[in-house]
């Protein structure tokens, strides 16, 4: 049973670990316990109670509350703070009661004074050792409240004083560097304060003791379920306790909350694995591929699109003779990026304005999508629709939709301003615009795009607190997608925002995949597909060859573009008559392994950050097969070869490992290091795809 009540402890039960929590004698919600399941009840131990510790300090400061609220005398992090009408600023939460049904545990508490009620959910995610949850507030009073902080959750990881904090970091074109950093007393603070999950910082984590490696160690980690403004804060006490609190961003917050009225929090998910920072990250990633993604089971196709060809100066004949070139590499879907609507002959017009221009396709896009099938590849197209131009019909008709103060100036961003989404009239324009496009032609693909961040982020209009457009912005934006998505089932839909701008799980529970950068530079991405890699799964991680950093050879682009959904983006009519051939053989080689890399499980087998050598391995399931990469951007003076150990083998198995000789049990080629020489091997920018094939063993032939 995934949620057990005992001797005043409620245990959340997943495959192999627990998450413990109980009401203490002082009537507070307080953690007892999260890591390996335990086989006894009995075994956790009862919710801590800890008394005064001198005069500062009393009890309520040093008590592992599950979710403090501002009040008391605790001088630490809060995950809720409020204010009442009458001038009151904390709420005092006591349990209630609770409720449980299947994988669920509902926590009610209530304020001792005010009619305000508190429900903090858990839910086991049993098959993937995960735990999520989020809180909701009722105004059951008679009087507004105001929200002015209100977090997921707070978790717990053991780890005493010696805490470590891996996250990621980094800004436009330079996302996802992998940061690991000893926690010390005081707070750090992790945020986006943009209105999307931010290139600078994404809602993940992971906590070890630092001693945790890629394949040993105990890692604690966690993201949040949202794709706006958020914030965490990894605190250490005075008492050496680490808190990892995360959720909606209290910057420039509220929410007014009117009697009768409820909040709920988006959901936050967390993790425990004994098995280091390489099992944190399969964990996430089966979890996303069978439980998050719209279409889990999906092949990918080898995309192609247009852009670096052609840029804004779209036309029928020129993209059609593109599609023929991309048709003939092995492309199967054919993308027109942007410039293909009414009035989009430069960045600076006709956002806003979805549909065809009539200048560009004559003949009706209907026509040339037509042209496409018939070269055998499905077609795809890229909108923008949470901005729009000044020079457009749409802003000319509603200047009052953008994101504004009445008094400012409108900052152009992209020369472009920010659609309203959390108004229902903004709602409504795109979905029945992007809907028009989408139900009149035969479109497969929609690569949804956002190049800008927000500027005077006001509401002019707002039926409420001005403040609450940070969050009900999302939920319009969910909303537009959600309903898209349901009226056009047969799309696949791809999130960008400059690339790197929104990677979060509340995308991918809309979007089949994300363009994680906008650095396409092969050798630049590996670092930033590798930090990807932390959160999320292959198979949602877009990845093209392109004309960035043409100075890596050839079959290099390839290499790390095959490493995640290969697609194409260069100028494909410049290419020499050997590098269309040279392409051909690796979309072929792609389309041989692309359901090892896209479903396959992830082994990194190179520490995060060693200079010059990257190697990786996807495994199937079943350890039958696997694809080895390996790359070199960098040969110190004296290095002799680069060398790697494989990982995740079946150890009585017995495999070929491609370009390396014999057929050796699991255990064997796990044991010893490949070694790639540097002199027929990998030199600088060299790299490598080598097959891994499980042999089925001769009778008698197994010691």
């Amino acid at each position: 049973m995934p949620v057990i009540a005992h001797n005043g402890l409620y245990i959340l039960t997943t495959q192999r670990t627990a998450y413990a929590l109980g009401v203490n004698r002082d009537g507070l919600l307080t953690h007892a316990g999260w890591g390996p399941r335990l086989p006894f009840p009995d075994d956790y131990p009862p919710p801590a109670a800890p008394g005064a510790w001198g005069p500062f300090n009393n009890p309520a400061h040093h008590t592992p509350e599950e979710y403090p609220a501002w009040e008391d005398m605790k001088f630490i992090e809060p995950c809720l703070k409020v204010s009442h009408a009458d001038g009151v600023r904390d709420l005092a939460p006591r349990f209630r009661s609770a409720t449980m049904a299947d994988d669920t545990l509902r926590l009610h508490l209530v304020d001792a004074v005010y009619d305000i009620h508190l429900t903090l959910h858990y839910r086991a995610v049993a098959d993937h050792d995960l735990i999520e949850r989020r809180a909701s507030i009722h105004n059951a009073g008679r009087h507004p409240l105001r929200l002015e902080r209100m977090f997921s959750a707070r978790w717990h990881p053991p780890v005493g004083d010696r805490a470590r904090l891996s996250y990621l970091h980094g800004r436009w074109f330079d996302e996802m560097h992998l940061t690991r950093e000893p926690l010390h007393p005081g707070t750090k603070v992790l945020e986006s304060r943009r209105l999307t999950s931010g290139h600078h910082h994404h809602p993940w984590f992971a906590v070890d003791a630092g001693d945790a490696d890629e394949d040993r160690g105990e890692v604690w980690y966690g993201l949040l379920d949202w794709s706006g403004n958020w914030k965490l804060t990894a605190e250490v006490t005075d008492f050496f306790a680490t808190y990892i609190s995360i959720g909606l961003n209290d910057w420039d917050f509220a929410w007014e909350l009117a009697p009768g009225a409820t909040f709920e929090t988006p959901p936050a998910l967390a993790g425990y694995t004994p098995d280091g920072f390489g099992g944190a990250s399969r964990a996430l990633h089966d979890f996303v591929r069978q439980q998050v993604l719209p279409h889990p089971d999906l092949v990918h196709k080898v995309y192609y699109n247009s852009w670096e060809a052609t840029g804004f100066d779209v036309t029928h004949e020129a993209q059609l003779a593109l599609a023929r070139q991309a048709a003939a590499l092995g492309a199967e879907m054919f993308m027109i990026d942007d410039g293909w609507y009414r009035g989009r002959f430069a960045q600076s017009s006709g956002l806003g304005d979805w549909e065809p221009d009539p200048q560009k396709f004559p003949g009706g896009l209907a026509a040339f999508i037509a042209g496409v099938n018939a070269l055998g590849m499905d077609f795809g197209l890229w909108f923008e629709p949470e901005m729009v131009n000044p020079d457009s019909q749409l802003y000319r008709e509603h200047p009052d939709w953008v994101l504004h103060f009445p008094t400012r100036e409108r900052r152009l961003g992209r020369d472009a301003l920010h659609l309203n989404l959390a108004r229902e009239d903004v709602q409504a324009y795109l979905i029945e615009a992007v809907d028009r496009v989408l139900a009149t032609h035969n479109i497969r693909y929609v690569n949804w795009d956002m190049n800008r961040n927000v500027s005077e982020p006001g509401w002019p209009q707002a039926p409420g607190e001005p403040r609450e457009l940070w969050v009900r912005y999302v939920y319009g934006l969910y909303h537009v997608w959600h309903t898209l998505r349901a009226r056009h089932p047969q799309v696949i839909w791809q999130s960008c925002s400059g690339g790197g701008g929104r990677i979060d799980l509340g995308m991918l529970r809309l979007s089949d995949m994300i363009w994680i950068s906008d650095n396409s530079g092969a050798a630049h991405r590996l670092g930033i597909q590798q930090g990807y890699s932390q959160m999320f799964p292959a198979t949602t991680m877009q990845t093209w060859v392109t004309d960035q950093q043409t100075e890596v050879p050839f079959d290099f682009r390839f290499h790390a573009a095959m490493c995640g959904l290969l697609g194409v983006g260069a100028n494909i009519t410049q290419w020499s008559a050997a590098e269309m051939e040279q392409a051909r053989h690796w979309i072929s080689v792609y389309k041989s392994i692309r359901h090892l890399v896209q479903q396959g499980d992830l082994y990194r087998l190179t520490p995060a950050g060693m200079p010059g050598f990257t190697a990786l391995a996807y495994l199937s399931k079943d350890r039958q097969e696997g694809v080895l990469f390996a790359f070199c951007t960098y040969i110190g003076q004296h290095e002799p070869s680069l060398t790697v150990r494989l990982r995740g083998l079946l150890p009585e198995v017995r495999y070929t490992v491609e370009g390396f000789a014999g057929v050796r049990s699991g255990t064997a080629w796990m044991s010893a290091p490949l070694q790639f020489g540097l002199y027929g091997g990998l030199g600088i920018f060299g790299s490598t795809v080598r097959r891994i094939v499980a042999v089925i063993p001769e009778e008698g032939n197994h010691v």
